[in-house]
């Protein structure tokens, strides 16, 4: 039994080393005005296999790397479709520096339609980081990402919307990171600059050594400028989100002098820097009359939740005065899931 684990694990490392190398190539590759695309493959000890696609694309002219990762979560489409967009528009004369795009992180999510985790091991991508080389494919991917892509880029920026079961607003969001002044205001710089009404940050917490489970905190923990977007909601495409995120995506590249395709920053940013969550404790149907980007003030009831029969048998009060960040959206609830989380200023 040790021989054969032995023999898998090299087996592995072996092909994730070949992985490694094919990203490298095309990554060091010195011609510029370029586009490369590259699939990695990744098989784990369950026979399980996945992929993930990467473009490198190179500007006329050197200078930083933005990293740009979407569909962590499969069932999150209006980041898929930005990126779609994006890769499609970019002309890469008038790119100065590199980008690298992700476009479907979680690819087995996507075409499974599975909310949060990879269908093929049940992991959820998203709480996986740093990764495994010699894990199941989720684990794999995460290790990839940090050990290959993450130490090349300057900007790393994770794209996310609501799930399939959840709503909320638009916003940009940053680590407040007091250990990397530098890093922390370009994030922040970047954030106030994407075009967005909401700017959250949230506190940093995690020592050099804890997991840090989701992907651009990984980034963070790894000394680099990461932030997220997140936008979009209820497993749907809208337009709207869309175009938000492709304008977020172009005002942080003319931030960082990459494209010139920017809109400059929202006028009336609302900082939003204190999140408050409401968990359930059981099992059951969940109702609510408000919606993400409502206000709410400290103690108003914002929802319940009742058993099989309408028997009312949890209910949900705000916490303090702030705005629906963002909410479950549909009925089934579980005991530990998330109802809403309240933001305010401070």
């Amino acid at each position: 039994m040790v021989k054969i684990f032995s023999l898998l694990l090299t087996f592995f490392m072996v092909s994730n080393v070949l992985a490694q190398n094919i990203f490298q190539k095309n990554f060091e590759n010195a011609t510029r005005s370029s586009h490369s695309q590259m699939r990695i493959d990744f098989k784990d000890s369950l026979g399980n296999t996945a992929y993930l696609p990467i473009s490198i694309i190179k500007g006329k002219t050197k200078g930083p790397t933005f990293t740009i990762v979407s569909g962590v979560h499969g069932f999150e489409y209006p980041p898929i479709v930005a990126v779609q967009r994006l890769l499609k528009d970019i002309d890469v004369d008038e790119l100065k520096g590199t980008l690298i795009i992700i476009p479907i992180a979680n690819t087995a999510s996507f075409f499974k339609r599975t909310p949060f985790i990879n269908p093929l091991d049940k992991k959820n991508l998203n709480n996986a980081f740093p990764g495994n080389v010699a894990g199941s494919v989720t684990e794999q991917i995460a290790w990839f990402i940090t050990d290959n892509i993450i130490p090349v880029s300057d900007v790393f920026l994770d794209v996310h919307g609501g799930d399939a079961c959840e709503d909320l607003i638009p916003f940009v969001c940053y680590y407040n990171n007091t250990k990397s002044t530098e890093q922390t205001a370009l994030a922040k710089k970047l954030s106030e600059n994407s075009g967005f009404d909401y700017v959250v940050s949230y506190p940093y917490t995690i020592s050099d050594t804890d997991p840090a489970k989701y992907a651009f905190k990984q980034a963070v923990q790894d000394g680099k400028t990461a932030l997220s977007i997140e936008c979009g909601k209820m497993g749907n495409v809208q337009e709207e989100n869309v175009g938000l995120i492709e304008k977020g995506i172009y005002n942080m590249l003319a931030t960082m002098a990459m494209y010139d395709k920017g809109t400059g920053p929202n006028k009336n940013i609302s900082y939003l820097n204190s999140q408050t969550y409401i968990n359930a404790q059981v099992k059951g149907i969940f109702y609510s009359v408000y919606k993400a980007g409502d206000s709410v003030k400290k103690n108003d009831l914002v929802g319940y939740t009742s058993d099989e029969f309408g028997k009312v048998i949890e209910e949900y009060r705000s916490p303090k005065d702030g705005v629906i960040l963002y909410k479950l959206a549909t009925p089934p609830i579980n005991e530990g899931d998330t109802v809403m989380c309240i933001s305010s200023s401070e």
